[in-house]
């Protein structure tokens, strides 16, 4: 049986991809960030921590590994936190599993499509060239060119996601937030930018796409993990008001205007799909039924 290590194995995400792994086949492990909470598979390590990391990986031996710890929230209000975490601890990361004497046959970091920023295009390949617009995604695509200097090393393939959401996703993030309100039957919410526009997956698909990018072990390779479709923030309001029956009205807070917000994020997923084949699109309408029905995991 293969091992597969997954660093932020409680996250969102994280939690997702194990059950994905263990199904196809892979003992899992991975790294949780609370001291003294690890139970059955997983290991207390903070990734800025090099020897603690080190320790981690030496027992392990991972066959593959998914790189999903981060912080991830655009907003997140400690930046040095944000830059030290998302780029020393994955190159502490990195470091590890190039001298652990047993080569992974596939190493997945994951960016963010947010490093294309408020990118002229439409779709977002590739190709595009990155322009980031805040501190979150600087990080993230300084993660990205650190990583190279690993890649004569470790077979690494780097994912840029795009906007995903489902169950069990924090409550500080944009759709959450939405659905726990019509959820509570709240009568008002306050919101930040509407003029916005993103392109959502459901985690489930996502970490599918995850699982068979590791499984091909593209080493160099980046892809974007999209829908290849934006909806609107208004879209989202009205599909909600009619999974929950009423119409909610909004208040714009200005302490939710983000001065350097992404308009809009449509990626293309073609290379993706033409490297692992086509995913089963989830509607966007059926993930936030989802959310709505099912609070917790």
């Amino acid at each position: 049986m293969p091992t597969a290590l997954i660093t932020g194995i409680r996250g969102f995400t994280g939690k997702y991809l194990a059950s994905e792994l263990r199904e196809s086949g892979y003992e899992v492990y991975g790294t949780v960030h609370e001291q003294g909470s690890a139970q059955d598979g997983e290991f207390a390590a903070d990734l800025c921590d090099p020897e603690a990391v080190r320790k981690v990986v030496s027992q392990v031996q991972p066959d593959v590994v998914a790189h999903l710890a981060a912080i991830s929230f655009v907003a997140h209000g400690d930046v040095e936190a944000v830059y030290r975490t998302n780029v020393v601890g994955t190159r502490n990361l990195l470091q590890a599993l190039a001298e652990c004497g047993k080569t992974p046959r596939a190493v997945l970091l994951a960016s963010s499509a947010n490093v294309y920023g408020n990118a002229p295009v439409d779709p977002i390949t590739e190709s595009t060239p990155p322009s980031p617009a805040n501190d979150y995604a600087v990080s993230k695509l300084a993660m990205e060119y650190m990583a190279r200097l690993w890649m004569e090393k470790l077979p690494i393939v780097t994912v840029r996601p795009f906007n995903y959401t489902g169950v069990g996703q924090a409550s500080n993030f944009l759709l959450p937030k939405i659905v726990d309100h019509f959820r509570h039957g709240a009568k008002e919410i306050e919101l930040g930018n509407l003029d916005v526009a993103r392109d959502f997956s459901d985690v489930r698909t996502v970490v599918v796409a995850y699982r068979r990018l590791i499984e091909l072990a593209l080493a160099g390779e980046t892809y974007n993990v999209c829908s290849g479709k934006a909806v609107s923030l208004e879209e989202v309001l009205s599909i909600m008001a009619d999974i929950a029956g009423y119409v909610i009205n909004v208040k714009i807070n200005p302490a939710f205007v983000r001065e350097n917000e992404v308009k809009c994020l449509r990626g293309s997923n073609a290379k993706l799909t033409e490297t692992i084949g086509a995913l089963d699109s989830i509607p966007l309408e059926r993930t936030l039924r989802w959310m709505f029905e099912v609070k917790k995991l």
